[in-house]
């Protein structure tokens, strides 16, 4: 059962916690974690792509020339694709991109990229996280004394509006709650802030 520092918000040690083995502990599979980050990617895709085949582009209403006795090849539309300013064949059209991954492995790629914060040390375990009211100084001073001053991910249990409004001026900050998580905002943070009751709830939900 991994166990890891329990810190205060000030970087000062308030003792140990141990983590749920079963979500922290497990030998991360890459291959289902580069899935889960394919599948976010794709659906965060618009889809809006289009472009206009010969029955929507204008003009071409006319027969160019007459079929035979010409000399030169039949043609029946100036807007067919082989003429210039025609319509296009076989572009894209706008679709969604979105798909589903089965929800055990969705499962299985999320305790593997908490077990690998755990594994780099990326890991931080909060005995709690107090901020009386919105000011990003709170959250920048938290982050300087618990050595995080890169790209940090804050996990809470329940959302906490002062903690969101303090971070929302800082870029590379982003705070979300333990039903929130997911692999590609754990694998784009280089250090994963997260309360004690955030890990003692994400333990119990993600092990059964």
């Amino acid at each position: 059962m991994p166990k890891v520092a329990l810190l205060n918000q000030d970087g000062t040690q308030a003792g140990d916690v141990n983590l749920n083995d079963a979500v922290f502990g497990i030998e991360p599979n890459t291959h289902v974690m580069h899935e889960a980050v394919v599948m976010q990617q794709a659906s965060m895709r618009q889809g809006t792509h289009k472009v206009k085949n010969r029955s929507e582009v204008s003009g071409g209403g006319r027969k160019p020339w007459r079929q035979k006795g010409t000399g030169r090849a039949r043609q029946g539309s100036t807007r067919s694709p082989q003429w210039v300013g025609g319509g296009t064949v076989f572009g894209p059209t706008p679709r969604s991109y979105s798909y589903k991954m089965p929800k055990k492995v969705r499962r299985l790629a999320l305790k593997s990229a908490l077990s690998s914060k755990v594994n780099e040390n990326e890991l931080l375990v909060l005995d709690e996280i107090t901020i009386n009211e919105p000011k990003t100084k709170e959250v920048t001073k938290m982050l300087a004394a618990l050595d995080a001053d890169a790209k940090a991910l804050i996990v809470t249990a329940e959302k906490d509006v002062n903690v969101v409004r303090s971070a929302n001026n800082l870029p590379n900050v982003h705070v979300l709650t333990v039903e929130e998580v997911n692999v590609l905002d754990l694998l784009n943070h280089d250090k994963l802030i997260i309360t004690k009751d955030a890990a003692e709830k994400a333990g119990e939900v993600l092990a059964q």
